[in-house]
């Protein structure tokens, strides 16, 4: 007879379960969410306001706002605290917004437009427990009987990725790549593949023959920003993205969410956009987002229709050109899955991950059995007796 598995005792914390809208209402969350994000990674695309916009124009309204707090008097693990804030309820050590899937399963919020989950906590905190804590603790109502909860995707230089628990698993979900800038742009650009380097020189050579002029401009105030996104809607519309329906446009729900978020970042100084002209003409675009010396990129576009030239690669250069420069900014996070084209700007690679809980290990058993059955029909060889020559 199997032994059945021994699972560790969750955290003691006491949870406050409200609807996620409780975050644009309250101040006093919005600082406490804030605080947290600031120990756990200073990561502007979960301060308070980005996570607001996010369940404004990209939620269902079902998200529910979980808030965890050790009681009045404790300490965190190891006597630390860090940023958290005390509360009438404890200090506050975490904060999430949860989304409903079907048959009282929940996952962390990340609507595609967010580059990770939308939960904050102090850096001691493991994952695995705070995510038990959740499954198996006293939370109040909505949540039900969970039966599976979802982290994804989790960063591991944010986020140590735990070991696989009887309870729980954690799968590979993609890599991502980051540039970090040096104070020489030079050596930095002779380490780039020779292919690059000639054909980024070339089409500087052949516009300047052509008699086109080649700038880029940096946009940072607020009032540019409603501007920003109707044109970088207006490029990304014109390509492929607008023949799946996935483009940007200033009409659409992914439209009012970047302009929301740019204005708020804005306000605070964190939004940047870069855009690249021939002559007066903007061919090639960069949304992103700055906290300290790291941006991150949030999205990238340029006109089709001058796709001879290379136009986002000339703007990527001249982005990174000047940051090697100023040393402004030191870390470029792309946050996407790896491509070809992030191979020629840099080396660095590291594989974001996913972790599930489940209520019980034999629901985990389950889970991987069929994913198993699944695998192995897909990969069905093929008989080769019923094959026609």
């Amino acid at each position: 007879m199997s032994r059945v598995p021994t699972l560790p005792v969750p955290l003691a914390l006491a949870w406050r379960n409200l609807a996620a809208t409780a975050l644009q209402s309250s101040a006093d969350l919005r600082q406490q969410w804030d605080a947290l994000n600031a120990a756990q990674g200073q990561l502007p695309f979960l301060a308070s306001h980005a996570i607001v916009s996010a369940l404004a124009f990209l939620g269902t309204g079902q998200e529910r706002l979980l808030i965890g707090s050790k009681v009045s008097g404790e300490n965190g693990e190891n006597g630390e605290t860090g940023a958290a804030l005390n509360t009438a309820g404890g200090t506050v050590v975490a904060m999430l917004v949860l989304a409903p899937l079907r048959w009282q399963r929940w996952q962390i919020f990340q609507p595609s437009q967010l580059p990770l989950g939308a939960w904050v906590c102090l850096p001691h905190l493991p994952v695995l427990a705070l995510a038990r804590s959740v499954m198996r603790g006293p939370v109040n109502g909505r949540l039900g009987a969970c039966i599976t909860l979802s982290f994804s995707p989790l960063d591991p230089l944010l986020t140590r990725r735990p070991p696989d628990a009887p309870d729980s698993e954690t799968r590979d979900y993609i890599d991502t790549a980051w540039v970090e800038t040096q104070a020489d742009f030079e050596h930095y650009w002779q380490a780039r593949g020779k292919n690059l380097r000639h054909n980024l020189r070339k089409q500087r050579q052949r516009l300047h023959t052509e008699g086109i002029t080649l700038c880029m401009q940096t946009l940072r105030q607020p009032e540019d920003m409603a501007a920003a996104v109707a044109r970088y809607g207006a490029l990304e519309s014109q390509g492929w993205k607008s023949q799946q329906g996935t483009a940007i446009h200033d009409q659409n729900a992914q439209g009012h969410f970047y302009r929301a978020l740019l204005e708020d970042a804005s306000q605070h100084s964190e939004a940047v956009v870069f855009q690249l002209l021939f002559d007066e003409r903007v061919v090639a675009m960069n949304m992103g987002l700055q906290r300290g010396s790291t941006l991150v990129v949030l999205k990238t576009t340029y006109d089709e229709s001058f796709s001879h030239y290379s136009p986002a690669f000339l703007l990527q250069e001249t982005v990174l050109r000047e940051f090697h420069g100023s040393q402004a900014i030191q870390r470029l996070e792309f946050f996407g899955r790896v491509m070809d084209w992030h191979t020629k700007w840099t080396q660095q690679q590291r594989t974001l991950y996913h972790l599930t809980l489940y209520r019980w290990p034999w629901l985990k058993q389950l889970a991987l059995a069929r994913r198993r059955r699944v695998a192995n029909n897909t990969a069905k060889p093929v008989n080769p007796a019923v094959v026609q020559p």
